[in-house]
């Protein structure tokens, strides 16, 4: 064997034991004619000692950074004890040292703080692999995914492979689509997600199906996107929502408990979308703390300043023990706001000061008892900072609800460590577009109205469809959606109905979505699911907001591997057998 234990595995109480080891040289240094090595493995990391006088001190003192080696050797117990590790008591006597494969000085160091930049990192991912940070997020996922198994077969739940090669649906992202060489012309897609295998899984009588998935999207990138990500998807026949947030309340309180250790208490809260959107300007709030966001505008309008009277919405949130805010500090805030990314002109402050004076930047539009009622209605006190945007309603509350995350970040009210899980139910079904003067499925055409909106659904009025309420529900946690889903349409005239209401004719939802409009004319049963982003729940779960770090091999902003170099361009002979050509040039730079 190569090795005995791991070098994660020997304590004092293995002192006197004959030993094999293996691993990568973390670092070697000599000390008054020792040797010591650090011997690493991804189970941790042994100390070695040779002494001056063995006769593999010449091969010791010649190792260089991340060699191979396998070592013989008796466990003694340390004359220096390191308590930061946990083989920190005991070190190897090597009596024997043989190289298994020498290594060229990587071009970073492999240690817990790397000196490597994220490109370079990313190059030599295989590299980065061997740091113990990247070591430990996926040793974290590799748990979670063992967790969801055991609790999902608990539950009666299958585990059933749907395919990769799929046909391309309108509605959600862009597909990655992929030539078929046996039938020229014609194009594979990839699944942005098992969506309608999983519902045909439900009429083909399979009650409760999961799986642990790869899904593709072919959509522009952010630090915690990936062009392929992973979920946990699920779908269950005979139930109603209160049932599918039950169980999946249980998986996620299980995942908590086993990976963490963390008891996540029975009875998650629930908020409406619409309660979510008013009070946090979002829908996946952050509830780890308050900074609720506030209507002001009666309180506000008609006062003669004109860029409230001229606002649809006025919206404000206090902010604790920051009326010592500097000018010089509001206007760096003001400037923030004023950012493409959070898009407000301008910002309104209130300071409620420890001498009981209020100091406004509107002042001279408003006396000192309206400001005071507006920061009552924040529920402000003494030695706080009320914070006011304006402008349409729903774009104004979602820049509150930036500057809020972004102030709770700044007060380090954001604890990676504490865990506020939410349910965020009740969202609308459709999503109105003046561009296109037409509906969009808010999430995907097959999620059923609310059973109470259904006259609502049926009507041709564009104001009763814009009140329809889904019957869908997205799991939260600190401030990050890490699952969504529905209750399914489960019949072919409601189904067809939607089709209609989104715009997609006759003809066009027969050629994408016939398959599935004809499974519901043979007894589908009623059902719904959920999929949850299994790689942003990995990141949340250890303490992190973006999700590379939990993946083996991620994709970088562009969706390129610059490891392996993808993607790349194919050779003449390949494109001929897919019947493809290429017009495309480089553009000058």
């Amino acid at each position: 064997m190569y090795r005995t234990h791991t070098c994660g595995q020997l304590r004092l109480s293995d002192a006197g034991t004959k030993v094999t080891l293996a691993g990568w040289v973390q670092k070697s240094r000599k000390l008054g004619g020792m040797t010591f090595i650090d011997l690493r493995d991804r189970y941790g990391i042994t100390q070695l000692v040779v002494e001056a006088d063995s006769p593999i001190a010449e091969a010791a003192a010649s190792l260089g950074r991340e060699y191979v080696i396998q070592v013989e050797g008796e466990v003694i117990e340390r004359a220096s004890k390191n308590a930061k590790m946990p083989t920190g008591e005991v070190e190897i006597k090597l009596s024997g040292l043989k190289v298994l494969n020498k290594a060229a000085t990587p071009p970073f160091t492999i240690e817990e703080e790397s000196d490597g930049g994220e490109d370079i990192r990313a190059k030599y991912r295989y590299l980065d692999l061997r740091r113990p940070p990247l070591q430990k997020a996926l040793a974290l996922r590799h748990r979670l995914a063992q967790e969801v198994r055991t609790f999902l077969d608990n539950e009666g739940f299958m585990e059933i492979e749907t395919p990769y090669l799929i046909k391309s649906t309108p509605e959600g992202a862009r597909d990655f689509v992929v030539p078929s060489r046996m039938n020229p012309g014609t194009f594979y897609a990839l699944p942005q997600s098992p969506q309608t295998f999983k519902q045909l899984l439900m009429v083909s009588g399979y009650d409760r199906y999961f799986q642990i998935v790869r899904c593709f999207r072919d959509e522009d990138l952010r630090a915690d996107r990936q062009p392929e990500f992973t979920q946990i998807d699920c779908e269950m026949s005979f139930v109603e929502q209160e049932d599918v947030l039950n169980t999946f309340e249980g998986m996620m309180r299980s995942m908590f408990k086993k990976a963490l250790g963390v008891e996540i208490a029975p009875g998650i809260p629930r908020m409406s979308w619409y309660d979510a959107m008013d009070k946090y300007g979002s829908d996946k709030p952050d509830i780890r703390f308050g900074m609720t966001i506030n209507e002001i505008s009666d309180l506000v309008k008609g006062c003669g300043f004109s860029v409230f009277d001229a606002s649809e919405y006025v919206g404000a949130i206090a902010v604790d023990g920051c009326a010592e805010y500097t000018r010089k500090q509001l206007d760096e805030l003001t400037e923030w706001v004023k950012r493409p990314q959070v898009g407000a002109k301008g910002l309104v402050y209130i300071k409620l000061n420890a001498d009981g004076s209020v100091k406004s930047s509107v002042d001279k539009f408003y006396s000192p008892e309206q400001l005071k009622a507006v920061a009552d209605k924040c529920g402000a006190k003494t030695g706080d900072l009320v914070l006011v945007l304006c402008g349409p309603k729903r774009k104004t509350q979602g820049q509150l609800g930036v500057l809020r995350l972004e102030l709770g970040q700044r007060l380090g009210l954001r604890n990676p460590q504490e865990f506020a899980p939410l349910w965020i139910v009740d969202f609308p079904l459709l999503e109105w577009s003046e561009e296109d003067s037409r509906f969009y499925a808010m999430h995907h055409p097959f999620t059923a109205p609310k059973p109470e909106h259904e006259a609502l659904f049926y009507s041709d009025k564009k104001e009763d469809l814009e009140k329809v309420c889904a019957n869908a529900y997205d799991f939260v946690l600190n401030g990050s959606e890490l699952g969504g889903g529905s209750i399914r349409i489960h019949n072919a005239d409601m189904q067809s109905r939607m089709f209609d209401v989104l715009g997609i004719s006759k003809e066009d939802a027969e050629a994408k979505f016939g398959f599935i409009i004809n499974a519901f004319k043979f007894g589908a049963p009623p059902h719904g699911g959920i999929a949850f982003g299994f790689d942003r729940v990995c990141a949340l779960f250890g303490g992190q907001e973006t999700i590379r770090d939990y993946i083996a091999f991620p994709k970088n902003n562009q969706g390129r591997d610059v490891m392996i170099d993808s993607p790349s361009k194919i050779d003449d002979t390949q494109m001929e057998e897919l019947f493809l050509s290429s017009t495309y040039t480089e553009p000058c730079a």
